[in-house]
């Protein structure tokens, strides 16, 4: 029961945290490249747009920085077993991560929020894009401990314990290389999804204001563009990834698809009704696609669960080396589905804007606002996909999950959930309280002008 109970806690807090991972780095990009364009045209409407959202990613900077060190308690409560096992690994990561990323972000937000009147324009400009910068850093670093997990390199056992040999060969792997590039690139499109659906919702409501509507306009075209060309990116990410995973952790890819015995050529089903024990009620399914995301081939080969359960069991022991597969089915499937009615809304956007009938019609501008929602699905989706898929191991191949768990009673575990789970809550609505607001905020500079020159002074 502990076990369980402190995988849903672990599950639940990360998935609530990385709520806000994706809108800090994608927002803190468009914001930087906004408050660019308002410094090198000296356009008065960008300035007012980066302000705006300014004020967005501040938010989610705020709540997700709690949310992140609530999230590290548990490595301590419930975890400790594993924390013995991979601290000489993580430690390096994750202090370089505290150190020196999270020090960028917090130091220089402080200059960006409190220097626009102090600094000059073009020093106060630089503050932001470290700032940006800041947060993709510590995307890296967390992830190279993430990714030491799917696929260990650099270490040695020591009585029991992982140990660093080589901290270059952690920062080097390839799987940290390919999950950066597909978190970095979803968290883009995070981001512009966001601005798009609160841009259009704005320019909607601008009926008697004339320079609202045009500066919301801009930036949900903007916004468009930013994140079809991310989302396209993002795939094309994601493609590599699935190759190098159907290499390092083929149980992962065979599960994906609940495809149980290896075969050439093999097919991928969109969609599954009924079990997923290889005679299903109903399925569409796309013939050879599978074995071209596996590896570029039209004939390429898959593994199936059996086959790797086998060989797994020759490997290391005795087991069922199975993820649960209706997790990693459909979990696999939110993300690529929610991917591709990213890419849809995006392109519908840039079709009407180019037809100049962006606020004509109503159902695009629902299908914007209920299409914020899109990225949160899939990002969570995949984290779902990556973490479940690597079941039962905690440390691919070296330590299974049920080792990794503290000596706990289960009520202990159960009463942490439920803290956790209410302050989880609390800080959800807090958060979105004031992100609501922040999206109904005028449009107006510092002095409450509607327009005019790019000023030099910034309220939050």
């Amino acid at each position: 029961m502990a076990l369980t109970l402190a995988r849903w806690q672990f599950a639940l807090t990360t998935i609530f945290h990385f709520f806000f991972v994706p809108v800090t780095i994608g927002l803190g990009l468009l914001v930087a490249i906004m408050q660019t364009l308002a410094y090198r045209r000296k356009d008065a409407e960008w300035d007012r747009l980066s302000r705006f959202f300014g004020r967005l990613f501040l938010i989610n900077l705020a709540i997700g920085v709690v949310t992140g060190i609530a999230l590290e308690f548990q490595f301590g409560m419930n975890w400790s077993a594993y924390s013995v096992f991979v601290g000489n690994i993580f430690g390096a990561p994750l202090a370089i991560e505290g150190l020196f990323a999270f020090f960028l972000e917090s130091t220089f937000i402080g200059l960006w929020i409190f220097g626009r009147d102090r600094l000059s324009p073009r020093l106060h400009l630089a503050t932001i894009w470290i700032v940006s910068i800041g947060t993709m850093l510590s995307a890296l670093f967390i992830l190279a401990a993430n990714s030491w997990m799917q696929h260990p390199v650099g270490y040695k056992i020591v009585d029991g314990q992982a140990v660093l040999t080589n901290f270059w060969a952690i920062l080097g792997n390839d799987t940290l290389w390919e999950a950066f590039a597909h978190t970095l690139l979803s968290a883009f499109a995070t981001g512009g999804i966001l601005v798009l659906g609160i841009s259009i919702y704005r320019a909607k409501r601008a009926a008697a204001d004339d320079q609202a509507r045009s500066a919301f306009l801009r930036a949900a075209r903007f916004a468009a563009g930013f994140t079809l060309a991310a989302v396209l990116l993002t795939s094309v990410a994601g493609d590599a990834q699935a190759r190098l995973m159907e290499s390092q952790q083929p149980m992962k890819m065979a599960a994906a698809e609940a495809i149980y015995n290896t075969g050439n050529g093999a097919s991928f089903s969109i969609l599954t009704i009924g079990n997923l024990n290889g005679q299903p009620t109903f399925q569409i399914r796309i013939p050879h696609l599978l074995s071209l995301i596996a590896d570029l081939s039209w004939n390429g080969q898959v593994q199936g669960v059996n086959n790797v359960q086998s060989a797994e069991t020759a490997k290391y022991g005795t087991g069922s080396y199975v993820p649960v597969l209706w997790v990693t089915y459909w979990s696999f499937r939110l993300m690529v589905g929610a991917g591709m009615l990213m890419i849809l809304l995006s392109a519908w956007t840039l079709l009407l804007s180019r037809r100049k009938r962006l606020l004509e019609s109503a159902w695009f501008g629902r299908a914007a606002v209920l299409g914020i929602s899109l990225p949160f699905l899939a990002n969570s989706a995949g984290w779902v996909f990556t973490e479940a898929g690597r079941q039962p191991w905690i440390v691919y191949g070296l330590m299974k999950t049920s080792a990794g768990v503290s000596a706990v009673s289960g009520a202990d575990v159960a009463a942490t959930l439920i803290v956790f789970v209410a302050l989880y809550t609390v800080l959800g609505a807090i958060d979105a309280t004031l992100m609501v607001r922040a999206a109904r905020h005028p449009l107006t500079d510092p002095e409450g002008h509607g327009a005019g020159a790019v000023t030099n002074g910034i309220v939050y």
